[in-house]
């Protein structure tokens, strides 16, 4: 369901000045990057005969990964390019530094804030079809059960042959036309989600509430439900990130991103709440069998999913160069995982994929990668911070402009977590999550909310218990 905005002031740039995002690169990074975008890349594998597409959001060009997954006797190959930024970015240069100071793709509903200029992130480094990219091309061998038997990166020129997103890969598999490089797509992706669970992995399917352009210079609200696309693509990039953690372990350097595993009073938090939403939770099963077992679409799981937030929490990055550190996992994924799949749109990616480059090759870690790891979990923490901060201001506007002139109208509103006198409601249409104040708001209930406050200039919407 999705609500058009009807505000002759809709934009984003008030949002932009006031985070104080950069508007273009300068232009010593910009002839830097053109530089590195003419260079030549011959004495690489040449691996374009492999059959790669891949998948992102409708008009992406930033695009990271290519796949192309094949059956074996006995088991599955996995081929996952990762554009590889390493080639273009030179340690220490103008373009360098300023990547650095960005640390991240910022995304708004009225265009990107990109990390890196759009010559290299949506030219000559993106897996663009049709183009011969340098990449870090990853083979991923697994068993009939879905197990990584053996992982290999390497350096190589490849090609995507098609450009896809979600829904038309979800249609293409509901209709039985799939593409042959992905036809296997959702057998090693259920498995791998099997894993997943098995390990203790936690994934909560909370619908994505988006901001899109209505095409007539207006805005809607959205929300985009995670399909069984959305989870197999991501089995593919978690597995290549556990792959990638590995090898680091092994060689005893590199950056991991890891999250602490929950104290044992969140998790007996968690019983409580889903006892008084009516779920039953059985002592032998563990949160993640729990959650995933759940039917997303129903009122108790999504306010369970809000509560299992608590889970998540303290999620970091951990640097270590001549001795394994003490801590190793992230409890979300239940497994060592490093950042290795995104490097057009975050900073550490590209550090990642060079430790294991190197370790792959059997060579040093370069240098300048060891020197830059440690202050690579302060840029991203900066950034990461940044990032979450405008995406809330935009859907914090758009929600402000959509429901602006209904103040005093009541709505039906799903209750997600409720503390003390005020909770957070979803209210289907329009699809907004936001406060409400009032007594009696039990979790999971339906109730009558109305609206007391929709301020554009504030960004604030607030309901009361009608």
């Amino acid at each position: 369901m999705v609500v058009r905005a009807n505000n002759d002031r809709i934009g984003f740039a008030r949002v932009r000045d006031e985070f104080a995002l950069p508007t273009s690169f300068s232009p010593e990074v910009v002839a830097e990057a053109e530089r590195a975008a003419d260079t030549r890349h011959d004495d690489r594998e040449d691996a374009t005969h492999l059959p790669l597409v891949t998948i992102d959001p409708p008009g992406a060009r930033d695009l990271d990964q290519a796949m192309a997954v094949e059956r074996r006797a006995h088991g599955f190959r996995i081929h996952y390019a990762i554009a590889d930024l390493g080639v273009f970015i030179t340690p220490g240069g103008v373009l360098d530094q300023e990547v650095r100071r960005r640390g991240q793709t910022i995304y708004l509903p009225d265009g990107n804030v990109p990390l890196h200029p759009t010559v290299l992130s949506e030219g000559v480094a993106s897996l663009l079809p049709g183009q011969v990219t340098p990449a870090a091309l990853w083979t991923l061998d697994c068993d009939g059960d879905g197990t990584l038997e053996t992982a290999h990166v390497r350096r190589a020129l490849v090609r995507s042959r098609a450009r896809f997103d979600y829904e038309t890969v979800q249609a293409s598999f509901t209709a039985g036309t799939a593409h042959p490089s992905i036809e296997a797509l959702p057998a090693i992706g259920r498995l791998r989600r099997e894993h997943a669970v098995e390990r203790g992995a936690v994934e909560l399917q909370l619908p994505d509430q988006e901001v899109a352009s209505d095409g007539h210079g207006g805005w809607r609200l959205a929300l985009r439900p995670r399909s069984d696309v959305d989870a197999w693509n991501a089995e593919i990039s978690l597995l290549t990130g556990m792959a990638a953690a590995k090898l680091m372990l092994g060689a005893e350097v590199g950056i991991l991103r890891t999250l602490p595993d929950p104290e044992n009073g969140a998790v007996q938090w968690l019983r409580r709440s889903a006892r008084s939403l009516g779920i039953s939770w059985p002592r032998s099963m563990d949160a993640a069998q729990l959650l995933a077992g759940l039917d997303p679409t129903r009122p108790e799981t999504m306010a369970l999913y809000m509560d299992a937030t608590r889970l998540l929490r303290g999620a970091g990055y951990t640097v270590f160069n001549g001795k394994a550190p003490k801590r190793t996992t992230h409890a979300g994924i239940a497994a060592p995982y490093a950042h290795v799949t995104a490097p057009l749109r975050r900073l550490v990616d590209r550090f990642g994929a060079e430790v294991c480059l190197a370790v792959a090759a059997g060579q040093d870690v370069p240098d300048w990668v060891c020197e830059a790891l440690p202050e690579l979990p302060r840029l991203m923490a900066g950034s990461d911070s940044l990032a979450a901060r405008v995406d809330k201001a935009c859907l914090d506007q758009t929600e402000a402009w959509v429901l602006a002139g209904r103040v005093g109208q009541e709505f039906d509103a799903i209750v997600l977590r409720s503390e003390g006198n005020a909770a957070d409601v979803f209210l289907p249409d329009p699809p907004v999550i936001a406060k409400c104040v009032g007594g009696n708001l039990p979790e999971a209930e339906t109730v009558r909310v109305r609206l007391t406050q929709a301020d554009e200039d504030a960004r604030k919407v607030l309901f009361e218990r009608a």
